[in-house]
């Protein structure tokens, strides 16, 4: 069966003998109408609804007469449309003249002739009415039938299309995800208006049954990828999704590693970027953030407006991304390693600098870095917790008062209050969040083994952390391509971002259906005198 089948194993309603085994405890309401199915008479169903939410203050239940028959329209108020009920709804049924006699034929005469309403569906099932209920929709209930007609009138409360906050451009779109998935949706659509582009949808939770949409190129992302995805989603077993983060936990392949192998952004721009690549997104209902898999360390110190700019200034800002990267993880050890253990190292310029800041300081320099970057780390998580109007005043504060009344009451060096000030800013640069914060917590381990073992320490450290880096895969890529394995295709979008022209083919990794992205500059098109002055020879002719 093919990915693109609307039939799938994945996205189709299963049957009972499908369904996977639940190992989380289900509502006790739904379990108890999982088999049972509404009545023909009328005041049974309303009383049995009406037992189930007669606790929520936005329950309504309104009846009226709809053909000469008895009926009643009940919902959530807070989740629907009130004005849409009564205009599509209420009104036309109530003043249809329509005699309704053949009780089996009375939604099929509603749906065809009566109702404006345009997403009309018909259900037995009460615990499907009852879920329906809780989601937004609609339902009326007619004397003599067995079926429940329903209707979709959510109601869309969203905030406004801003530019990301986590994410921001200077040249490039301002627009960002929001938590609405049907308007992530859009924007994606805006972007890629091709009949190829699929975005198939599943329910993933318990009891928040939470939208998940898994959206891809057909004929470009690889269907063993697709697959791959839709397994790891399809075997979940929570009991409520509330963020994207929850999915991505879930379809990581190690999920005791520091570093993110599954790409979060907030940037619709970027996400189709990807999508033309050949990799799958994953939207969330209630996430601003799309997941964006397989994903490898290349992609978290890159950013869309990379690929705005020219090549030479993007390679430039690239390398100083991954310098400050360095930076911030080993500056602060290193700092600890030469002070405390070979202090040969320091340039003869500096050793007086260096020997006199460290005056009057009661603790060793390993003890004193340690000190000052758990204080660095209390300040950044207070600063971001902190309202917003506060927040900005705390760092201030945080930095240049506490910063200062340590270094005067002789608790900690100038040059230590740099080297932890450099080394927190160097993570700053990292674009991607998730990245810069493993980076940090990576800080600690190298500072403590700098601090016991000298330089070898820290070269240990660095080489686990590398070690355990090139040991990663996502979704079966290597986390470190190009650099291990070796890949020069790739390479070119990696450090360097060669000019878009020699970006001809999508990344090899993943295996792309279609390879090829760029045809590359026309030589016999291109013509760079096409304003030199022929001197009126073509208008004579």
């Amino acid at each position: 069966m093919k990915v693109g089948d609307t039939m799938s194993p994945f996205f189709r309603k299963r049957t009972k003998s499908e369904q996977p085994k639940q190992t989380i405890p289900k509502s006790e309401i739904m379990i108890e109408n999982e088999d049972k199915r509404i009545s023909s008479n009328l005041k049974s169903n309303i009383e049995y609804f009406y037992k189930i939410f007669k606790n929520d203050m936005d329950f309504l239940l309104r009846e009226f007469n709809v053909g000469g028959k008895s009926a009643a329209l009940l919902c959530l108020a807070s989740l629907v449309e009130r004005e849409e009920v009564e205009r599509d709804i209420i009104q036309p049924l109530q003043n249809s003249n329509i005699g309704l006699t053949n009780a089996d034929l009375i939604p099929a005469i509603l749906e065809k002739e009566i109702i404006y309403h345009a997403d009309v569906e018909k259900e037995t099932n009460v615990s499907t009415l009852i879920q329906s209920i809780t989601i937004g929709k609609v339902i009326v209930l007619i004397e003599g039938v067995e079926q429940a007609i329903l209707f979709d009138a959510i109601k869309q409360e969203k905030r406004a299309i801003d530019q990301p906050e986590t994410e921001r451009v200077v040249r490039g779109p301002k627009d960002g995800f929001i938590e609405q998935i049907s308007t992530n949706v859009a924007l994606l659509r805006y972007r890629l208006p091709v009949p190829e582009f699929r975005i198939e949808e599943t329910e993933v939770g318990a009891r928040t049954r939470t939208k998940v949409a898994v959206c891809y190129l057909e004929d470009i992302a690889n269907e063993k990828l697709i697959e791959e995805i839709k397994k790891r989603i399809d075997a979940i077993q929570i009991d409520g999704v509330l963020d994207a983060g929850y999915i991505e936990q879930f379809v990581q392949d190690n999920p005791w590693s520091p570093f993110p192998q599954i790409l979060n952004t907030e940037r619709p721009d970027k996400v189709v970027g990807n999508l033309l690549e050949g990799r799958v997104a994953i939207l969330v209902e209630g996430s601003p953030f799309a997941l964006i898999a397989p994903a490898t360390f290349n992609q978290f110190y890159q950013t869309s407006e990379d690929y705005y700019d020219r090549w030479l200034i993007t390679s430039a800002i690239r390398a100083i991304r991954i310098l400050a990267l360095f930076f911030s993880l080993t500056f602060s050890s290193f700092y600890v390693t030469v002070l405390s253990f070979h202090p040969e190292l320091i340039p003869s310029g500096f050793v007086v600098a260096a020997s006199s800041g460290r005056h009057g300081v009661p603790f060793p320099v390993f003890v004193e870095v340690l000190l000052m970057e758990i204080a660095m780390e209390i300040l950044r998580e207070a600063t971001i917790r902190m309202p917003q109007q506060v927040g900005g005043a705390l760092s201030i504060v945080g930095v240049l008062v506490v910063g200062q009344a340590a270094v005067q009451a002789g608790f900690v060096s100038p040059i230590t209050v740099v080297i932890i000030a450099l080394s927190t800013i160097g993570s700053f640069a990292t674009p991607s969040y998730n990245v810069a914060t493993a980076f940090r917590m990576l800080r600690f381990p190298l500072i403590i083994l700098a601090g016991t073992f000298g330089l070898l320490g820290l070269a240990v450290g660095i080489i686990l952390i590398l070690n355990h880096m090139i040991s990663l895969r996502s979704l079966g890529v290597p986390y470190m391509i190009p650099f291990s394995p070796g890949n020069l295709s790739t390479a070119k979008d990696s450090i360097v971002r060669a000019p878009l022209n020699w970006l001809k083919e999508r990344p090899k990794e993943i295996n792309p259906k279609n390879k090829k992205r760029v045809g590359g500059r026309v030589k016999d098109k291109a013509s760079h005198n096409f304003l030199k002055d022929d001197g009126g020879k073509k208008d004579e002719a």
